[in-house]
């Protein structure tokens, strides 16, 4: 995949502004975390270090975010060819790679985040074999949660667990391009037909007919029969999750890029043109597309970052395909871009840092993780982060070649 002539931005000297600020704050961050991973969301604007777990001390190598910091990474080093980030980035393939090895937290479909950004992309770039085999090791985990007849991957949880047991999120469509990969890689098919398989399986029932999606959807993991969508953090069952939308965007889209489905990029498009109707003026989304301006409801950052991602992602897509979605390709770049200057010009932190404030820094305020629970409400989060630099890369590097996808 490739953003040869995409600027989201309107404004390049703004953009330009927002990835030095960005690589200031990533060079700080380096220094304060070494070979220790940032807590899911700030605290104030800063990342206390990730709280011990499971007997693991303070900064370890758990949940599901973590390697969103070494894509950062990865990203910081497109931005710059500086080798300090390359060789920060490939520091961390050793605490991936040990997780596997320890059967530390797998029990997650995040498995497609974590070795996506952390293993595959220094697999692919810089030839690391412990890499490669970690990423291979993670997509043969991810294939034992593929629920037969379904053909779904369950999300959470140990597949006994009868709460968890046939649910898959929207969040998923981002974890199928390690399977992908893992085709790509071995020329075993098997992966990839899982991963297409999955994403036909979310096409056909956790996008609804009017064109916003559920959080969460069960199947009878023994009959292979869909049941019923939820919400975890979106507002309500019925509502639309601004996240999970997001999600959609971006997931549809890379998952037409891998398998060439027109049902995936009609999906793709129906969740773009829903998520841009129901945008406030700044054009960053409020946590559930069910608020609007004047709700007093908070806004999520981090879902405007990673649509930004996802709408670009969409228009070349179509741009791929034929002159005849030239106009569509153009309206959604613009849209992006339109998202991407309000997050630089209202949501991003200036990074100059603070004495009386050690930790590292958000790169971008306001998101919401999951405000049911009270978790991360009005802070900064580390996917927020990772999209949001992102898009900042896809409209400063021209031929940028993306995590997510296979190199053409």
């Amino acid at each position: 995949m490739t953003a040869t002539d995409v600027r989201p931005s309107p404004d390049a000297g703004a953009t330009a502004h927002a990835v030095a600020t960005a690589l200031r704050t990533i060079g700080r961050n380096i220094d304060d975390l070494g070979d220790r991973y940032p807590a899911d969301t700030t605290a104030g604007n800063r990342y206390p270090l990730r709280p011990p777990a499971g007997g693991l001390p303070q900064g370890s190598n758990v949940g599901w975010t973590t390697s969103f910091w070494p894509g950062m990474l990865w990203l910081a080093y497109d931005l710059t060819g500086e080798e300090r980030y390359r060789h920060a980035a490939l520091s961390h393939v050793d605490s991936f790679a040990d997780r596997l090895d320890r059967g530390i937290d797998l029990d997650t479909h995040d498995l497609g985040f974590l070795y996506t950004l952390a293993c595959v992309t220094p697999a692919r770039r810089a030839g690391h074999r412990r890499a490669r085999s970690a990423a291979l090791a993670a997509a043969d985990h991810l294939m034992t949660r593929v629920l037969e007849p379904a053909g779904i991957i369950q999300a959470w949880g140990d597949l006994d667990d009868p709460r968890q047991r046939g649910r898959t999120i929207i969040d998923s469509l981002m974890n199928t391009p390690l399977l992908f990969w893992a085709s790509d890689a071995t020329g075993d098919h098997r992966y990839a037909a899982a991963a297409r398989r999955h994403a036909a399986q979310l096409r056909a029932h956790i996008l609804r007919p009017d064109g916003t999606t559920f959080h969460t959807y069960y199947w009878d993991a023994e009959t292979g029969a869909p049941l019923r969508g939820e919400t975890e953090q979106g507002h309500a069952d019925h509502s639309c999750w601004a996240r999970g939308q997001a999600w959609g965007i971006y997931g549809f889209s890379l998952n037409h890029r891998h398998t060439g489905d027109p049902a995936l990029l009609a999906a793709a498009r129906t969740c773009a043109d829903y998520f841009l109707d129901h945008l406030p003026a700044d054009r960053v989304a409020y946590w559930d597309l069910e608020f609007g301006d004047g709700s007093g409801q908070e806004r999520d950052s981090s879902a405007a970052a990673i649509a930004a991602c996802g709408l670009v992602e969409l228009a070349d897509n179509l741009a791929d395909r034929a002159d005849a979605y030239r106009a569509d390709a153009d309206r959604y770049r613009t849209a992006a871009g339109q998202i991407l200057h309000s997050l630089i010009d209202g949501y991003a932190t200036a990074g100059h840092g603070d004495d009386r404030q050690r930790g590292p820094e958000a790169l971008l305020r306001h998101g919401v993780y999951d405000k049911p629970k009270g978790i991360g409400v009005d802070e900064g989060n580390l996917w927020g982060d990772y999209f949001y630099l992102e898009a900042l890369t896809r409209a400063t590097v021209p031929g940028w070649s993306s995590p997510w996808s296979s190199p053409r």
